[in-house]
């Protein structure tokens, strides 16, 4: 009798017996088991998928900080149709405005079936024809005046404190510049494609001082090539 029990005893401490042939396995303690120290937030392989996370979240990390330092708004955002075989085709129209609060400013106009998805191609068209503006004591260095389509858009200079003059789409654009005093005035259409468009233009068509016709070095160079 006391060797049965002794035999049952020693057989329970012992791992559980081999099934078709396989190597017994513990319930418990083994490196088989499935706990929370082998297993990251995502499931196995804790490392490789860290690594991944780490560089994913420094790439965009990087690029948010990029687009930081750009202000961007949105002009307006229009719904539009096209008249196709099947019916008409309902699409998104977004006008954006990008620029850096100093002397560089980009607008694009997008469409998409998505309003968030204008926005962000038109981000991108904004983004990619960006250019300079020449900007003198927070203002224009002259007055300029330009048409484009059915609309004219007329930016003057103004002195020191009195502040962006102007309104809707043109308001909108100077004010994500480095330009604090300025007078404006839109004539004609109203549209706010026009509109942006024609603003654009004339700050493209803006001469910084040095290259005035009547400033000292354009002279001097102007004489120099008419002597040769």
């Amino acid at each position: 009798m006391d060797d049965k029990v002794e035999t049952k005893a020693t057989n329970s401490s012992a791992p559980a017996a081999a099934k078709n042939g396989e190597a017994p396995r513990r319930r418990f303690g083994s490196a088989n088991n499935f706990s929370s120290d082998n297993f990251n937030g995502r499931g196995g392989r804790g490392r490789r998928d860290n690594r991944r996370d780490h560089r994913g979240r420094g790439r965009r990390d990087n690029r948010h900080d990029e687009d930081k330092q750009f202000d961007e708004q949105t002009i307006a955002v229009e719904r539009v149709s096209r008249t196709v075989k099947g019916g008409r085709r309902l699409r998104f129209k977004a006008i954006v405005v990008m620029g850096d609060r100093k002397n560089r400013l980009g607008v694009g106009v997008a469409k998409a079936r998505d309003v968030q998805q204008a926005i962000e191609k038109a981000n991108r068209v904004a983004k990619k024809n960006m250019f300079t503006i020449p900007v003198v004591n927070e203002t224009i260095p002259h007055e300029v005046e330009v048409k484009y389509g059915a609309c004219r858009v007329m930016l003057k200079p103004a002195a020191p404190g009195a502040g962006i003059i102007a309104g809707g789409t043109v308001r909108t654009i100077i004010g994500t510049t480095g330009i604090h005093n300025l007078v404006t005035k839109s004539l004609g259409s109203t549209n706010k494609v026009n509109v942006a468009y024609a603003t654009v233009k004339a700050l493209k068509s803006l001469q910084p001082r040095d290259e005035w016709v009547t400033t000292k070095p354009a002279k001097a160079a102007k004489a120099t090539k008419e002597a040769k």
